[in-house]
């Protein structure tokens, strides 16, 4: 097998020690090429090449979400194809949302091991992915598509990434704690968490009027707190089109609920409620906001955008597991 291994150097919760150690025990089952990132970006451009070139089998990526999240983007650039390299991932960064919903474990070293047993014994699977897309007419048709692997957000969420992102870039280390900050001064900051701007809208349904935030899943759980899951749509699968929950209040009181029905979630039961919307099995919808509002896809804030068009693709990329 030949493979091409994407190593994010910044990865979090992985060393250069342990780097080597994977990466020599990846090299002893099969033809493999490393490359390190070098800017944002790369991870895609090596997707991409690896897809173009039509001698790699197997993408492995190693880093967070965002390395991912561009690899994915590169592999599928000009779309699905059974004849794609197949993708395999290794768990770098802080929270590692995709590989742990694909059953992974959260360590490095133990998801290699994983990994290296799937491929002994031929076990892999296709997922659905979820891709946004310029919205005809708008001030945003021009906008690259791009695909997510887990969950997209515009509004309030998508604001919390924006500040986690301002917050690395000036040193901060990602964590939890980190993130829960940056929620407290989102909220504070937000104009308009008592009267939302989005509108969801889907061919043959009545449009969803007035959501602060929509938050689209296309796995279950959404994220992780720590080691605690968070489901925002249990229902939704790598199997099945995209979820959306929208909220139409964030005042102290709705805050203070949500945040708890998150915090107690399960597989069962996730937000809820009278301001709360929930949408399951969706394959085509457009979110409009009446105000520009910042977009988030797979944790990588994407600036602000006033339309987004939604599409759940079935089975569009193979995958270790």
């Amino acid at each position: 097998m030949r493979a091409l291994l994407v190593v994010n150097p910044a990865a979090t919760t992985t060393s250069a020690r342990t780097r080597d150690v994977l990466l020599h025990a990846l090299a002893s089952e099969m033809k493999l090429e490393a490359v390190t990132t070098e800017y944002r970006g790369h991870a895609r451009d090596l997707g991409r090449q690896a897809a173009e070139s039509g001698n790699v089998d197997l993408v492995v990526a190693l880093g967070g979400d965002g390395t991912v999240n561009e690899v994915v983007n590169g592999l599928l650039h000009t779309g699905p194809n059974p004849d794609l390299p197949g993708l395999a991932v290794v768990p770098g960064g802080s929270t590692n949302v995709f590989a742990r919903a694909l059953g992974l474990p959260n360590d490095a070293v133990e998801a290699t091991g994983a990994i290296l047993d799937a491929l002994r014994e031929g076990r892999e699977r296709t997922v659905g992915l979820g891709l946004t897309s310029g919205t005809p007419g708008t001030d945003d048709e021009a906008v690259p598509s791009r695909w997510f692997t887990f969950n997209a957000g515009l509004g309030f969420d998508a604001g919390v990434v924006g500040r986690v992102e301002q917050q690395r870039e000036q040193g901060k280390k990602s964590t939890h704690a980190l993130y829960v900050r940056q929620v407290v001064r989102q909220f504070l900051g937000e104009q308009h968490r008592r009267h939302g701007t989005i509108t969801l809208e889907q061919p043959g349904e009545d449009p969803v009027t007035d959501l602060v935030v929509a938050i689209v899943s296309n796995t279950s759980p959404w994220t992780y707190l720590g080691n605690r899951p968070m489901y925002t749509s249990p229902k939704a699968s790598f199997d099945k089109g995209l979820d959306v929950l929208g909220l139409s209040r964030l005042s102290s009181a709705a805050v203070a609920r949500y945040g708890t029905q998150l915090l107690t979630s399960s597989p069962e039961r996730g937000p809820h409620g009278k301001h709360a919307a929930a949408l399951h099995d969706l394959s085509d919808f457009t979110l409009h906001s009446k105000v520009p509002l910042p977009l988030q896809m797979d944790g990588d804030h994407l600036g602000l955008r006033t339309s987004v068009t939604f599409t759940g693709v079935r089975r569009a990329l193979r995958v270790i597991v």
